[in-house]
């Protein structure tokens, strides 16, 4: 791939979220040899229909299939931030704690869901989406790049100022621009069905994906039986 960045970090509400919505675009990525790091707000504990586990369970559970999941797509180093599922919001504590891993990854490129609300799509907006998007843009600019905050990452963890150059945006209107991903489809199929407490049976779920994607390559576009996925690029250099 032409275009790729040396180093690009995800930031996701939830495990399974970055599955869902560009694994097959991390797929390309780490194929072509970028260094993708994935950053979760939450493990996950509240998602699912598991009620003989507790929450600490779940947790633990969550976060192993997501670390599985990252391995289809070449994906080594997945971090958590262990937030309460559901009870996400945008404030200083997590522009705090996104700068502090923007600052050690020094990526080129973020991937974040959109702090927009989708009102065609319930699913897409769900409130944790929308605060985890809000915070990272927020943590891209100004906090991360900006030495006069959250002095502690600077004056106390010695975490230099980092200016990331592009946001990718997933799950939020108007996206223009749509990665081809036929070729690593099944990849992130695989990714998906790593996600067993959440999907159960991913055969069952493969086609309703081949759809989605199809109709995502179809308005950007793109020959018919291609496969892809969208996003709003925003350079913020």
């Amino acid at each position: 791939m032409a275009d790729v960045p040396e180093r690009a970090l995800v930031v996701m509400a939830h495990p399974d979220d970055a599955d869902f919505s560009c694994a097959g675009t991390v797929a390309l990525w780490t194929r072509a040899g970028t260094e993708v790091v994935y950053l979760m707000i939450t493990d996950g504990e509240a998602g699912g229909d598991e009620l003989t586990l507790d929450s600490s369970e779940i947790a633990a559970m969550r976060r192993e299939e997501q670390r599985r999941a990252a391995a289809e797509v070449g994906v080594k180093d997945v971090r958590f931030l262990g937030y309460p599922d559901g009870r996400v919001e945008a404030n200083l504590a997590l522009r705090r704690d996104i700068s502090r891993v923007i600052r050690q990854v020094r990526p080129e490129r973020l991937v974040v869901t959109s702090p927009d609300r989708d009102w065609d799509s319930v699913a897409a907006s769900h409130p944790d989406h929308r605060a985890a998007g809000a915070a990272a843009l927020d943590a891209v600019f100004p906090d991360a790049r900006n030495p006069h905050a959250h002095r502690e990452l600077l004056h106390e963890e010695g975490l230099a100022p980092w200016t990331v150059g592009e946001v990718w945006v997933v799950g939020g209107p108007a996206p223009h621009h749509h990665t081809d991903i036929t070729d690593v489809f099944e990849r992130k199929v695989a990714a998906l069905a790593a996600h067993e407490s959440q999907i159960g049976d991913v055969s069952e779920l493969e086609p309703m994906l081949r759809q989605w994607m199809a109709a995502n390559a179809a308005e950007g576009g793109l020959p018919e039986g291609r496969l892809a996925e969208v996003f709003r690029i925003v350079n913020t250099a």
